[in-house]
């Protein structure tokens, strides 16, 4: 027995020693000290005034409500802040929404730049009214739509304005899209699809929204990253309907439908009926990020043919947002009961917005909630349903374009592929293009991040010469990835 023991932890010395010999050589990289001067010249105040004056234009988009001329109105302004685009492009319009068509010289494939005009509503108390425009004296511009998503349009917009100016002709066609229902998931951008499969459009690349240029993207990791987002789940809304016989409150039964939807939302949130799995894609993250880690995460990451299994564990717990990478989750909405107060009611629901994973589609993760859901003796139906988009290769031309241009206009900074957690228009071009890649290439702080469908929205205006750059980088060298 003594033997045994002894072996026992010779054997954990030497297997901890590896981790650490490991551990221990992944040395910073050049992103620990990345920085990103946010100049204020005569060209930053000019951009920032072009892109307030978007701002002030408001196109908020709700259900059930469309008001088509405050799209016209925006439209207009367009065509006064970028008349060379309007020269030149093709321009088609869906209800509100925008294709704008830039000829190429046919010696390379197609590319999509999207971003839409249409925001979310701004209520609570802003410190800067949300449709002013306000530029404050640090430079930064205030107001609803500068992070999501008028800055990166502005900056799309900017590209082909300057390039045009320049006298450049693309090696091929660029399509600037743009639809006014993304906030909504309306019909813009699939209208804007339709067109392109009409017209036998086979992008090489679709660039969207997604990820951004962040600061410590996760907790316990320093430096600068562009985050690029190479999956998009799936979406579901669903509805839980528990019924009973109903009858007076004041004689109240046991289990009636609000007390099982209830006890069946606890149990979805304390016991979730969903697969946790680290996708190849959140490990090459964690392997581009592990670097700059702090030293016990560095540990687990250089380590993860050891620690896997206890990291899918605990991740969920300790990070929600990364939890969120990991699974199918199941967000519950909106609730309805009796008509009455006194009334016990006969039917009762709730409804759960669910983002499906890869490793577990549609089918398989509404299964796996209404069997729990069942337990309740509840019943699941399937309002709407749109299975996970194809992952992008992070290994692709595609991909690799993103990252060569990036190392161009932020030299220091890191690229990572990351899993989107939210949803984009880019999910409509799946059935014309594989590689729709999700990033808006602007720097923004934290806080600016955190504003993103909250309070007090803004971006600095600094930011957006980058963003120009980027977006002109993509288009010369677009030749790179077709074929």
């Amino acid at each position: 027995m003594l033997t045994f023991l002894l072996i026992l932890l010779a054997l954990i010395a030497v297997l901890l020693t590896i981790c650490v010999v490991r551990a221990v050589q992944l040395k910073p990289t050049a992103a620990a000290n990345a920085r990103i001067d946010l100049h204020n010249g005569p060209e930053d105040q000019r951009y920032g005034a072009r892109l307030s004056r978007m701002i002030q234009c408001e196109t908020i988009s709700k259900r059930g409500e469309y008001d088509e001329e405050k799209f016209h109105a925006f439209h207009a302004l367009l065509a006064e802040l970028f008349p060379l685009v309007h020269e030149r492009c093709e321009r088609h319009e869906f209800d509100g929404s925008l294709l704008y068509k830039w000829p190429g010289k046919r010696l390379a494939d197609p590319i999509v730049l999207m971003s839409h005009q249409d925001v979310v509503e701004a209520g609570g108390k802003w410190e800067q009214a949300p449709f002013s425009g306000h530029i404050d004296e640090t430079g930064r511009v205030w107001g609803r739509g500068t992070v999501d998503t008028k800055g990166s349009l502005f900056c799309i917009f900017s590209a082909l304005e300057e390039l045009i100016a320049e006298g450049y002709a693309p090696d091929g066609d660029v399509y600037i899209a743009s639809s006014c229902t993304e906030e909504i998931s309306g019909p813009g951008a699939p209208a804007i699809v339709q067109w392109l499969k009409d017209h036998g459009v086979r992008p090489s690349l679709v660039l969207d929204e997604g990820g951004m240029i962040l600061q410590a993207p996760i907790a316990g990791v320093s430096g600068l990253y562009a985050m690029v987002g190479v999956v998009e789940k799936g979406y579901a809304d669903v509805k839980f309907t528990a019924r009973s016989n109903g009858g007076h409150a004041s004689a109240p039964t046991r289990d009636t439908p609000l007390v099982r939807l209830g006890r069946f939302m606890a149990d979805a949130e304390d016991h979730s009926p969903f697969r946790k799995e680290l996708s190849p894609t959140m490990v090459e993250m964690f392997r581009r990020l592990a670097p700059n880690m702090i030293f016990p995460m560095k540990l687990v990451m250089a380590n993860l043919w050891l620690f896997r299994p206890l990291l899918t564990a605990v991740l969920p717990s300790i990070s929600p947002a990364v939890g969120a990478m990991m699974g199918t989750t199941l967000a519950f909405t909106t609730a309805k009961g009796s008509d009455g107060l006194n009334v016990l009611p006969q039917t009762a629901y709730v409804t759960g917005n669910m983002r499906l994973i890869h490793h577990q589609p549609g089918p398989e993760s509404i299964a796996a909630v209404s069997a729990m859901a069942s337990k309740y003796n509840i019943e699941t139906t399937v309002l709407y349903q749109d299975e996970p988009c194809p992952v992008v290769d992070y290994q692709s031309r595609q991909f690799h374009l993103i990252e060569e241009v990036c190392g161009q206009v932020y030299p220091g900074v890191q690229v990572s592929p990351y899993v989107m957690t939210g949803g984009t228009d880019a999910k409509f071009f799946k059935e014309i293009c594989p590689n729709c890649i999700r990033f808006a290439p602007l720097y923004i702080d934290e806080q600016q991040y955190g504003s993103v469908h909250g309070l007090n929205e803004n971006i600095y205006q600094g930011a957006l010469a980058y963003g120009v750059k980027f977006y002109k980088q993509v288009i010369r060298n677009s030749r790179k990835i077709s074929g």
